[in-house]
């Protein structure tokens, strides 16, 4: 299983929300390329960049900060947050992402997403399944959609997509644990590359994720707040 370390960007600085509430912003670090250089230089292989101003504009804003970690660490990035447009993920992949993920547009422009899968492929593009109470998650996590975010996840794996993010909303930053159950049946109903993010507070839930069969996990808030160790983090790596 992937371990994959998060980092959220506002006005260019490494911050964390709690359920998606800007209002609950709390900053980590002013450089985000310096946490990268941690994470990479203790073994991790992946990050999960989410630009939390293009969520709010949009359209992609801190692409350069991506630009510097693609270029200066070994990381390897997945990119997300604003991407609206074939000019914001033209920017994404310029600016060194590995794969993008497309959340709020896989609900209001499938056809989009669908026309950058056919273009970039299936390794490159991931789905962004949010949920909140099972009901897909939208617009930086403020508005919430009547889709059932299995049925939602099914159906786009019908079409070819392979990899799948998926944040229950109501553990995103609450250090309480994952949502094992919604991601063992997310995995039963269909065969996506699943990766779990929100409420991964210990060593233990990772190994109950990958027991469930996930492809991949997304920590964020616990390495912030010391929970779990970037030592700790190597050994699985």
């Amino acid at each position: 299983m992937k371990i994959i370390a998060a980092i959220d960007i506002i006005d260019g600085k490494c911050v964390r929300l709690t359920k998606g509430d800007y209002r609950t912003r709390k900053t980590y670090h002013e450089n985000p390329l310096e946490v990268a250089k941690a994470f990479a230089g203790s073994g991790i292989r992946y990050v999960h960049l989410v630009d939390l101003d293009g969520a709010r504009a949009r359209h992609v804003v801190n692409h350069k900060v991506l630009e510097q970690i693609a270029s200066q660490t070994t990381l390897e990035v997945d990119f997300g947050g604003g991407l609206k447009s074939d000019a914001d993920v033209r920017i994404a992949f310029e600016s060194g992402a590995r794969q993008i993920t497309a959340g709020s547009i896989a609900v209001t422009d499938p056809p989009q997403v669908l026309r950058w899968l056919q273009q970039y492929g299936s390794e490159r593009i991931i789905l962004g399944a949010d949920s909140h109470n099972r009901q897909v998650a939208t617009h930086g996590w403020q508005r919430q959609s009547d889709l059932d975010v299995v049925d939602f996840i099914n159906n786009y794996a019908q079409q070819g997509i392979g990899y799948v993010i998926s944040t229950d909303i109501a553990k995103d930053g609450m250090l309480a644990g994952p949502a094992v159950a919604l991601y063992r049946e997310i995995l039963a109903e269909t065969r996506v590359k699943l990766i779990a993010s929100g409420g991964i507070t210990t060593i233990g839930d990772l190994r109950q994720l990958k027991e469930a069969g996930c492809d991949g996990a997304i920590i964020g808030k616990a390495i912030y707040e010391g929970k779990i160790t970037l030592k700790a983090l190597a050994s699985l790596c």
